[in-house]
């Protein structure tokens, strides 16, 4: 047979950064290992990853530290070394190119796989040795005929497996498990489909496109039915990333308690965002401001900018004006973000390859 079928493949790492500091940390090995924030438990901060050994009590990713030093009174938690995840995820994608296929990277740990073959189970085991003899690491890779199955076959295969999931298993692999567990359902969209009288892939594949365009809009309704199908976009896209936008964003020590301190704050995450927009070179053409309120309550603005701009002063400006909404309330995280045109929509860009999550 010749080798003229395309496939998608999608390479995961398991447990990624827990994995790189196992690596550095050889007497790690077998622990639960929680990487976040400075390492503090007792400071705020989010959990980045946790190793398969503290997954086992509880703890995942996104769980404030605080909680998962509770799971886990005898865990070991080290700093976020993005540096180090930087230079690992480099040689990971570098080993995948060697292999000659088109690589889509879509973070530090993990990309798509195009390739034409008549043998995807042959390529998806290549990989894994090419990512296990250039890293010391282990992957899972998800075999599929487009984007969409591919990423969810993956979790199938995890950790260190393969898993196909394609047009020919896809409602008897998927067709009994809820909407969240396709790649684009959150928990809101599933109660939101819930609502309808959907709580399965299947039925959501058999929904009414009328009934889900009314709940969702003509194009995430049409989208999320074509989603309870299994289908996708197909076409693997090595061109570098070019993000849609620069953020800074702090979770403070201390809640800031003061209308002056917010302020203060806020022109400081607005300065550093100016500086990496200035780096990006693209204009400028919406700014956003987060925030969190104590003890929990996070609240997002954003303001469309009168015309697209390189000036810094003229981007401050507008964040500060966001600013001035804020709630006379303690803060404990404050977010800026700045959005940039886009290559396709008519300004020149600079397409340096870019890696890790911005």
């Amino acid at each position: 047979m010749g080798a003229h079928i395309p496939w998608v493949l999608h390479v995961d790492l398991d447990a990624f950064v827990a994995a790189v500091e196992v690596l550095r940390h050889p007497e790690l090995a077998g622990r639960p290992v929680v990487v976040g924030g400075r390492g503090d438990p007792t400071e705020r901060g989010v959990v980045s990853t946790a190793s398969y050994e503290a997954r086992a009590f509880g703890v995942h990713s996104g769980m404030p530290l605080r909680i998962a030093a509770r799971k886990l009174p005898d865990g070991v938690f080290l700093p976020v070394d993005a540096a180090e995840y930087d230079a690992v995820s480099g040689r990971v994608m570098d080993a995948l190119r060697s292999l000659g296929v088109v690589v889509e990277v879509l973070g530090w740990d993990e990309a798509f796989l195009g390739v034409e073959t008549d043998d995807p189970q042959a390529v998806a085991r290549s990989a894994q040795r090419a990512v296990l003899e250039g890293t010391q690491l282990h992957c899972s890779v998800g075999i599929g005929d487009n984007k969409v199955r591919a990423k969810i076959a993956t979790e199938f295969g995890k950790p260190a497996g393969t898993f196909r999931l394609t047009a020919d298993n896809w409602f008897e692999v998927m067709g009994h498990r809820p909407t969240i567990e396709l790649w684009g359902v959150g928990t809101k969209v599933s109660k939101r489909l819930t609502t309808l009288g959907v709580t399965t892939v299947r039925e959501l594949a058999a929904a009414p496109t009328d009934a889900l365009v009314g709940e969702f809009g003509p194009k995430m309704g049409l989208w999320y039915h074509q989603l309870g199908q299994g289908l996708g976009p197909t076409t693997v896209d090595d061109s570098p990333w070019v993000p849609r936008g620069h953020s800074r964003e702090t979770t403070f020590q201390q809640n800031l308690t003061t209308p002056d301190q917010v302020r203060e704050a806020v022109d400081e995450l607005a300065r550093a965002v100016v500086e990496d927009a200035a780096q990006d070179g693209r204009p400028v053409v919406r700014v956003a401001l987060k925030v969190r309120y104590a003890p929990f309550v996070t609240k997002t603005t954003s303001r469309k900018l009168p015309q697209p701009t390189r000036d810094g002063a003229t981007v401050a400006a507008a964040v500060s004006a966001l600013a001035e909404a804020l709630e006379d309330r303690e803060v404990r995280l404050l977010g800026v973000r700045a959005e940039m045109a886009m290559p396709d929509e008519g300004d020149p860009v600079d397409r340096t390859p870019v890696r890790g999550r911005i």
